[in-house]
């Protein structure tokens, strides 16, 4: 009986322990800037969302409305909770819900995401340059 209860003690403490450790394969790794390196689905475009208040919001000057499982996440890929932004504008990148139209998904980005190319609503994506965009050729001497 007394070996029973040492025995449960300490696989209890053990328990405790592992719950203690961080979970190091769920987190991302962190980049050079500091923020994490973060992949954005395919389907997601970049845009300005404003937080007005409850579930309006204003995405690139028009107002929306927010999709009651709304999920914004911050530089470092936090969730954070929409009613601490309001009032805010952040440059972002979001997903809108093909049904209804409303804002289901938003990544606040920071100026080095903002910096690579990515489509926004009215741009036109094509896999193909004209010549009229290429750079001129060098002159040979």
């Amino acid at each position: 009986m007394t070996r029973c209860r040492h025995f449960t003690a300490a696989i209890a403490a053990l328990g405790l322990l592992l719950a203690a450790l961080p979970a190091s394969g769920q987190q991302q790794p962190l980049a050079t800037t500091g923020a994490a390196a973060r992949n954005f689905p395919a389907n997601a475009l970049r845009g300005s969302v404003t937080f007005v208040s409850g579930n309006k919001l204003l995405l690139n000057g028009n107002a929306v409305r927010s999709a009651p499982g709304l999920r914004v996440f911050d530089a470092r890929n936090r969730l954070v909770m929409p009613g601490t932004l309001r009032g805010n504008t952040y440059t972002v990148h979001y997903v809108m819900e093909a049904s209804t139209q409303m804002l289901h998904t938003v990544w606040l980005i920071t100026e080095t995401e903002a910096a690579k190319p990515r489509a926004a609503p009215g741009m036109v994506v094509r896999n193909f340059k004209f010549e009229s965009e290429l750079p001129e050729p060098r002159q040979q001497r």
